[in-house]
């Protein structure tokens, strides 16, 4: 009985921050959409009654369009929920540069009030509009295409079976309603034609939600083919709720996940700790140290996310190759993701004699575009260090 109580009083709990999150999420929305509206108004003059209602109406749809379609696509997984879903967080980046160039009007508009210049309001709104939407255009065509990322990773006591050979790292895939059985095909066929020796997939390889058949999304990855095998980390999409499905999908592919553990192949260590149990620093640092990592020989840690690296470091690992951040992924977020993440949030770094390289994913999440960084395909050749 006390269990059950237990229980109810966690799903009570998780139930509570949820609705807490959506309420933070849609007041934010609302919010935004009306400084929009207040925007669009006075600088483009309506005045009109109907002109008015309908721009409101308009508005407070795409207010709420976001949290209704993700509502939908947790549940469902059909041609026209896909479609809605898309529209939807492609209206958020969207609105996002609309809401930039609305605060940028007022900013210009009030130094002219300021120094009393002359302005064309309805002018200065359709250039800042135009900018915003040949802003989003290219946001959406940049994030489809893919580039290949060229790292050299040199290792201590490197063996000699590994000298020159190549890894290929992808994060962030995010299959779901936007990306999804295409984009998948698309990507191995991409891993593939660079000839791997072995291929990591760093987390965030599903978007979330469980309406999708995960198994045809991912069933394209079987066909990689590299030498030593394709190896598999969680991210935090895949551990939202219960990641047992997910994994069986990528097992299905023929995928191993590491799954807290460590593998030698022919003298490299290879290490590979979920996104949740890494979150806790003593249970991370517990989790190494059960593996016995051997500081002797070259080491690989798979993690997804960039923090804590003190933490690899202090267990004699070589290497940490993370994903996670997007690189901000949208114009502005790179300033975010680089503070939280202490500049490790992108490229080849050291932290002492820690190497890490932190990847920009291959994918989007939320709005399928990217504005200020690319998506890539990390290619990496191990060498010994000097």
């Amino acid at each position: 009985m006390l269990a059950n109580r237990e229980v109810i009083h966690y799903n009570n709990r998780i139930t509570m921050r949820f609705v807490l999150f959506i309420g933070t999420v849609q007041s934010i929305l609302f919010l935004g959409h009306w400084f929009l509206y207040k925007t669009l108004v006075p600088f483009f003059g309506v005045a009109y009654p109907v002109k008015l209602w309908a721009l409101r109406a308009a508005i407070g749809g795409l207010s709420l369009s976001l949290v209704a379609s993700s509502f939908l696509s947790f549940h469902y997984s059909n041609f026209f929920v896909r479609n809605l879903y898309t529209a939807s967080v492609s209206w958020l980046g969207i609105f996002y540069l609309l809401l930039l160039a609305s605060i940028l009007s007022w900013i210009v508009y009030g130094l002219t009030r300021l120094f009393h210049f002359s302005l064309d309001r309805r002018m200065l709104i359709i250039i800042l509009i135009g900018i915003a939407l040949l802003a989003s255009l290219y946001g959406i065509l940049n994030a489809g295409i893919i580039r290949i990322k060229t790292v050299t990773l040199p290792l201590p006591n490197l063996p000699g079976a590994w000298e020159d050979k190549t890894a290929v790292w992808i994060s962030d895939i995010h299959l779901g309603q936007v990306r999804n059985h295409r984009f998948a095909q698309h990507l191995t066929d991409r891993i593939q034609n660079l000839r791997p020796d072995i291929v990591f997939i760093g987390g965030d390889l599903f978007d979330g939600g469980e309406a999708m058949d995960l198994n045809h999304m991912v069933e394209p990855l079987s066909g990689l083919s590299p030498s030593h095998g394709s190896y598999f980390i969680t991210g935090n999409h895949e551990e939202f709720y219960d990641n047992a499905p997910y994994l069986r999908a990528v097992r299905g592919a023929g995928i191993r996940v590491l799954e807290n553990e460590k593998v030698e192949i022919d003298g490299l260590q290879i290490i590979g700790v979920g996104y949740r149990d890494s979150k806790n620093q003593e249970q991370f640092r517990a989790i190494l140290r059960r593996m016995e990592i051997d500081p002797r020989k070259p080491s690989i840690l798979l993690r997804h996310a960039p923090y804590d690296l003190e933490i690899a470091a202090d267990h004699g690992i070589s290497a940490q190759i993370s994903g996670h951040t997007h690189r901000g992924q949208v114009l502005f977020f790179r300033l975010i993701t680089s503070w939280i993440y202490k500049g490790y949030d992108y490229g080849l770094k050291r932290f002492g004699d820690l190497i890490v390289y932190t990847s920009s994913g291959v994918g989007t999440w939320g709005p399928p575009m990217r504005i200020d960084t690319v998506p890539e395909i990390v290619v990496i050749t191990f060498t010994e260090s000097h």
